[in-house]
């Protein structure tokens, strides 16, 4: 089926084109978003008539897009979630997720705009790409962790395994702290129970010269 293009649309065409798709994705998701148009005569006249008038419309929507681009690009938003020990999240992270940690910052952005590199199924720092206009895109992260704090670490680069792995040290150090202290508390014991010992002859020896 043929549609004519109202915008660029990635691995299909620019705005003006008339493009093959097939009948599903053209009823489901270009006509809809208003991206295509039906390719009959009625409307690629009616197309040539508002060209310019499209094109200038195209054109200023891609500076605002720019503009916010270039305060976007390459920011990392926190995502708060509950996870296992292992990293692994109890549900997943969507893409309305990524919309609500951006808007958070002050950032609006539509979650039909963002497309995740891989499904967020595990505590770390993830990959994202927001599509601001058909020919502005930026890069984004997020930073997915159990508090804010964990957050901070892997910003820095820690990752959840690395964190936990100090975290098991930290507590073998406290541990063998504590039995150092009880064995050092015992041989104190010990040595204050030998020290009576050897004093008590002497004792008996100076009371019985004091008898004599």
């Amino acid at each position: 089926m043929n549609v004519i293009l109202l915008e660029r649309v990635a691995k299909l065409g620019n705005m003006g084109e008339v493009v093959t798709v097939k009948e599903g994705y053209a009823r489901n998701y270009l006509l809809p978003q208003k991206k295509a148009l039906w390719a009959s005569k009625a409307n690629v006249d009616a197309f040539e008539q508002q060209k310019a008038q499209l094109e200038a419309r195209n054109e200023e929507t891609k500076r605002d897009a720019s503009a916010l681009a270039e305060r976007l690009d390459g920011q990392q938003f926190v995502v708060i979630r509950a996870a296992s020990d292992g990293g692994a999240l109890y549900g997943s992270v969507s893409t309305r997720d990524v919309a609500e940690a951006a808007q958070a910052d002050g950032f609006e952005i539509d979650r039909r705009s963002v497309a995740l590199k891989a499904p967020i199924k595990e505590l770390g720092i993830h990959g994202a790409t927001v599509t601001l206009h058909p020919e502005v895109e930026v890069s984004i992260e997020l930073n997915v962790a159990r508090s804010p704090e964990e957050a901070e670490l892997q910003r820095q680069g820690k990752s959840v395994q690395e964190l936990a792995a100090e975290e098991e040290a930290a507590a073998e150090f406290e541990v063998q702290n504590l039995f150092d202290d009880l064995g050092a508390a015992q041989l104190d014991e010990d040595e204050s129970e030998v020290e009576q010992r050897t004093a008590q002859p002497a004792v008996r020896e100076k009371s019985e010269i004091d008898e004599d």
